[in-house]
């Protein structure tokens, strides 16, 4: 059987790239989603000399009808994408109540309304394709608590979280469905978001590499979540044993700064 082929949003940095190059490795077709025009066209052509066929869409994503165009982008091109991979997203961090609207706006259409959308639009292409299609959701540890100072950006990913392992139950026996839950990570998240003086990835950070790598092992394994650090695995379980005030104060302390 022919190696699936893996749709990739926010493909032209970070966890996205190193995921691409996860995928690509494994000699499975990509198609590479972000805004980033040379950025993609140069990640595309590095693929494409492995041996993979490597498409890439250069689009902004931050619009209302961007799942939409997406999908008939992908229907124009006669792509059969049998592995959709959620991985755009975006942080603002600072109080609440000094945020952006927009940027806050920005934030739930990429890191919510985004996935959900393609996610659902997928489905409905592939619900009778052969073999067994795939899902991958870009959550995060981060969504098991709650975050003062990136209060949007955790309670995006808590949504993420839930969502998808939800629907990995509705969907069980049909589709694949993984929810991958890194913490912090060596990319440009931190700097975008405006983070540079918080603790957040101080003590400890995983690579893009690694977490690509746990991901891709975790969604062919069939697992529901996968969380690549152990560390973050232990940040999870004291998370859910602790009192929520603790974990409160322990989240705005690592989310202010140093």
């Amino acid at each position: 059987m022919a190696s699936q082929t893996a749709l990739i949003t926010g493909a032209s940095a970070g966890i996205g790239r190193a995921l691409a190059r996860e995928f690509a490795a494994h000699g499975h077709d990509v198609v590479l989603v972000a805004r980033r025009e040379e950025r993609l066209e140069s990640l595309a052509e590095e693929l494409a000399r492995e041996g993979v066929t490597a498409e890439s869409v250069v689009m902004d994503l931050d619009r209302a009808s961007a799942a939409e165009d997406l999908h008939e982008k992908v229907i124009d091109r006669d792509l059969d994408v049998d592995i959709l991979v959620n991985n755009v997203g975006v942080g603002t961090y600072g109080p609440f109540a000094e945020s952006d609207l927009d940027a806050e706006r920005t934030q739930l259409r990429l890191n919510v309304v985004l996935p959900v959308e393609l996610t659902r639009l997928f489905l409905d292409e592939r619900r009778d394709a052969d073999g067994t299609p795939k899902v991958l959701n870009v959550g995060s540890v981060a969504g098991f608590q709650p975050g003062p100072n990136l209060a949007g950006y955790y309670a995006s990913k808590a949504y993420v979280n839930s969502f998808t392992e939800s629907i990995a139950e509705e969907l069980r026996g049909q589709v694949d469905v993984t929810l991958l839950c890194p913490g912090p990570v060596e990319t440009e998240f931190q700097s975008r978001a405006g983070m540079g003086d918080s603790t957040v990835g101080s003590v400890t950070a995983n690579t893009p590499e690694a977490v690509a790598s746990a991901a891709y092992e975790g969604l062919l394994a069939g697992e529901t979540v996968v969380i690549p650090s152990r560390a973050m695995r232990v940040v999870d379980l004291l998370g859910r044993v602790a009192p929520r005030w603790v974990v409160r104060r322990v989240a705005k302390w690592v989310n202010s700064g140093r």
